[in-house]
C-alpha cells in the first residue's frame, strides 16, 4: 500500500480495470486467428441485436471515438460485413446492418468470446455469477446517476 494512494491490492476499481485488461487480451487472443479485433467483433454484435444503428451509436457501444468507428465501417463495409445507404434518408446518420457473411463471421467470433466467458466464470457458481451481475450493474448504475445529477 502507498502512503498516499490506493491500496491496490484491496481496490476494486484497480481490480475491475484489471479483470477487463485480461478479459480483452484473452478475446482479442481468440478473435485474432478469425481476422477481428475486440472493437470488429463489438460492432457486429451491436449490429446484429440492434440492425440500424448509427456509427455514433456504433462508437458509444463499443467505447470508440466516432472517428474509429467511421473508419471500422468503411472496412467492414468493403470487406462486405456490413451495408449502408449511399445516402442518408433522413439528418446525416447512415444506419448500418450485417449482411449475411457478416451473421456468419459474427457467429464464428460469438462462439470463440463465448468460450472466454465460460472460462473467465469457470470458478463462480451459478448464484456467484448472479451476484456479480448485480454487484456490477449496481457499480454502473451508481457511477451513470451520479454523472447525470452533475450533468444537470
Amino acid at each position: 500500500m502507498s502512503q498516499d494512494g490506493i491500496d491496490l491490492e484491496t481496490s476494486v476499481g484497480y481490480l475491475l480495470k484489471e479483470a477487463s485488461a485480461a478479459l480483452r487480451a484473452a478475446m482479442e487472443d481468440v478473435l485474432r486467428p478469425l481476422g477481428m479485433t475486440v472493437t470488429h467483433y463489438s460492432c457486429l454484435e451491436l449490429l446484429a441485436q440492434r440492425p440500424g444503428l448509427s456509427g455514433a451509436e456504433l462508437a458509444r457501444g463499443a467505447f470508440v471515438t466516432r472517428q474509429s468507428m467511421h473508419v471500422l465501417l468503411q472496412a467492414l463495409e468493403r470487406d462486405g460485413f456490413v451495408t449502408r445507404p449511399a445516402e442518408p434518408a433522413v439528418g446525416k446518420a447512415l444506419p448500418a446492418r450485417l449482411t449475411a457473411e457478416g451473421r456468419r463471421r459474427l457467429d464464428a467470433a460469438s462462439a470463440a468470446v463465448r468460450g472466454v466467458e465460460v472460462r473467465m466464470l469457470a470458478g463462480m457458481d451459478a448464484a456467484d455469477q448472479e451476484h456479480a451481475l448485480r454487484c456490477l450493474r449496481s457499480m454502473v448504475g451508481s457511477l451513470r446517476d451520479q454523472r447525470a445529477s452533475e450533468d444537470r
